[in-house]
């Protein structure tokens, strides 16, 4: 998968749910094939799609993204 193929999965997976989803629930929904995200892809995320993470339930963070980039 190229990250362009990440970031718009992403991208429309959390436009269409403003609650966020942890990142397991992402990989799950979206069949991704990694079982941890790219540290670099996360950063990218942040910066060109407003992704933000914030704590969840036990030791998950949350995904959401920010306005409609």
């Amino acid at each position: 998968m190229r990250y362009v193929e990440f970031r718009d999965a992403i991208r429309e997976e959390l436009r269409h749910h403003r609650a966020g989803w942890t990142w397991t629930e992402l990989r799950d929904r979206l069949d991704l094939p990694t079982d941890r995200p790219c540290p670099t892809w996360v950063r990218r995320l942040e910066e060109e799609i407003g992704l933000s993470r914030a704590p969840g339930a036990g030791r998950a963070y949350v995904w959401t993204v920010s306005g409609h980039r």
